[in-house]
């Protein structure tokens, strides 16, 4: 028997090939399928199972293409009311696989249609769990993602109550020492508390989760409720499209048009410049957002634009083009792009850098806003007078922004403000001068 760990830091995703014997089975693969492919290879194994915990809101996955190329079955709970073929796997079914077992246990609270899957050994002793969303490592799954979307429907009291039976009663009597396999590490925004660790026991979680601690149902349910990050735009629309599969992935790269530096881009179209800010600020395209490739850019374009939205792919370069080509599918954002392009010279616009010294000196001669999200903000205000507009928030309440004076953006670390000083200069109708304090906010 052997397990491995794929991991997506981009989406803090993690997904798991097993086999034995020359068969191997897939649990909650990401967008591109040519990793387990190839890990099948490698082990000399056939794929014949691929394990949806439950629909997916963060990314995109390949369960459908795995299952067309290699004809292995899609095992689902039948709650989910799969569009694509497959097999229901809830509590009591079992699946062989070489010379271990898989069997499925329901684990709602997370979503209604949440299962976990049971590794028994060669000699039939539980070895691990591999638990979607239901149980993270230091923390457990967010409870208010289903309320508008899915097959099944439900209220986040609701599933918070669902949450606190289906860690007791289904995976908190396990044996401390069956491993802890979940599908999100921290980063990750299907959680509130993820560990940076990968790999857990039941033994430690019940040690040191929080959500594992003895407290009433109702203590549960005020706890975990509490303090849940926001939710991207893109987080409904991948439900739905893990709900039915989406479509072949090297096929759907290659419909994004890829277009002339010198091309006419469409008026009213959004431009997404993904430059560096100092090039942003160089020279750009009026009306550009400057959301820079980075760790998170998958996720932060998801969370700034909607799932029907098209726009224009700007990059500094072809190879950097293509990568963020491929990290927009992950979402599944790969059709809403109106035309991907390298960035022509001599952009026309152009942004200054914040007068640093004159914002120490009298900050108050300045409207600052701070794009954190609002437990960030909660914790630590770092201009007293700034007004919270978290940066998802912003393209729809720039309107808000008083504009009597200079603004200042600012976030955490220097990568959201180049984002939030795009939009909100290009949001209002008079701006005055925007600036992107950027990494200076660390001298604050």
């Amino acid at each position: 028997m052997n397990v491995k760990q794929f991991y997506d830091k981009g989406l803090a995703h993690a997904s798991y090939a097993i086999d034995s014997e020359g068969e191997m089975a897939i649990v909650d693969p990401g967008r591109d399928p040519q990793p387990y492919l190839d890990h099948a290879t490698e082990r000399g194994a056939k794929i014949v199972a691929i394990i949806e915990t439950h629909p997916h809101a963060d990314f995109v996955s390949s369960h459908l293409e795995l299952h067309q190329r290699t004809g292995g079955t899609i095992y689902a709970s039948k709650l989910v009311g799969a569009g694509y073929p497959h097999q229901g796997f809830d509590d009591g079914d079992t699946l062989s696989l070489g010379a271990v077992a898989l069997r499925s246990i329901n684990t709602p609270g997370h979503s209604p249609d949440s299962i976990s899957i049971v590794l028994s050994d060669e000699s039939g002793k539980d070895h691990a769990v591999f638990t979607g969303d239901t149980l993270f490592i230091g923390d457990v799954g967010r409870p208010d993602l289903r309320e508008n979307v899915g097959n099944m429907t439900a209220k986040r009291e609701e599933l918070a109550r669902a949450m606190y039976k289906s860690t007791r009663e289904k995976l908190m009597v396990l044996d401390p020492e069956v491993l802890v396999y979940p599908a999100h590490g921290a980063g990750s925004l299907c959680g509130k508390n993820l560990s940076s660790d990968t790999v857990s026991t039941i033994g430690r979680e019940l040690k040191t989760n929080y959500a594992l601690q003895e407290m009433s149902e109702d203590e549960f349910v005020a706890v975990l409720l509490e303090g849940q990050p926001f939710i991207p735009k893109y987080f409904g629309f991948d439900v739905d499209l893990n709900k039915v599969g989406a479509p072949l992935l090297q096929p759907a790269l290659e419909t994004v048009p890829r277009i002339s530096s010198e091309a006419t881009l469409e008026s009213g179209v959004l431009v997404i410049d993904t430059r560096p800010a100092a090039d942003f600020n160089a020279g750009h395209l009026p009306g550009a957002i400057n959301l820079m490739d980075g760790g998170k850019f998958e996720t932060w374009l998801g969370s700034i634009i909607g799932p029907s939205e098209k726009f224009y792919l700007l990059a500094k370069d072809e190879a950097t083009l293509e990568t963020l080509i491929e990290k927009t599918a992950k979402i599944g954002y790969e059709g809403s792009i109106q035309g991907a392009l390298v960035a022509p010279g001599g952009l026309p616009a152009t942004s200054e850098g914040v007068p640093l010294d004159a914002f120490k000196d009298n900050p108050d001669a300045y409207t600052i806003i701070d794009i954190r999200n609002v437990g960030e903000y909660a914790q630590r205000a770092i201009f007293a007078q700034a007004i919270n507009i978290p940066l998802p928030e912003l393209r729809e309440r720039v309107g808000e922004i008083p504009t009597e004076k200079p603004i200042v953006v600012h976030c955490a670390g220097g990568y959201r403000s180049a984002a939030g000083a795009s939009i909100v200069f290009n949001g209002l109708e008079n701006p005055p001068a925007v600036y992107d304090l950027s990494v200076a906010i660390s001298e604050f």
